[in-house]
């Protein structure tokens, strides 16, 4: 006995800590496997939202601009994310001339794909992450959109949109 404590719990009391460690350490691993296994629920549309999401990126390389705007909402919101955190952003018709304008200059066809999608949300509100490579004669351009949909009578439809380019 030291102190007027039983050795037998001092040898206990040195070991606990080890064995708590690697119980915690054990429970941590198994959580982690857990989580990774559990990936995000698939949006309810999924399919619908990544066809109409498609559709945004066919019509704009197509110059099709009535397709492409008919992807937005009317009181869709458009924001360029610049570097160092500054933004620029345009309402509807202000963006469609914009990029209606872009196509008729550029000395190139552009294309636009989607390289990757990641979509969440609800049955009434979306929101999608879009990886994008876009191709200008030899020169490629990569970015993301950032897409905040709506589920309208007509169909999903872009109440906001925030990009960048890379």
């Amino acid at each position: 006995m030291t102190a007027g404590v039983p050795q037998n719990h001092i040898r206990m009391t040195t070991r606990t800590p080890g064995i708590a460690r690697r119980c915690i350490s054990g429970l941590l691993v198994a959580l982690c496997f857990t989580l990774a296994g559990c990936g995000q629920a698939a949006h309810p549309e999924q399919a619908g939202i990544e066809t109409f999401l498609q559709r945004y990126f066919s019509t704009w390389s197509a110059r099709d601009m009535t397709g492409y705007g008919s992807c937005f909402h009317p009181a869709a919101r458009i924001t360029f994310a610049e570097s160092g955190g500054q933004a620029s952003s345009q309402g509807l018709t202000d963006f469609l001339h914009g990029q209606k304008i872009g196509h008729e200059r550029s000395p190139e066809p552009m294309t636009e794909v989607p390289t990757e999608m990641s979509i969440t949300g609800d049955a009434r509100v979306a929101q999608a992450r879009v990886r994008w490579k876009l191709t200008k004669g030899r020169e490629t351009i990569t970015g993301t959109d950032f897409f905040t949909l709506l589920k309208t009578p007509d169909g999903w439809r872009i109440a906001a949109l925030v990009f960048y380019n890379d």
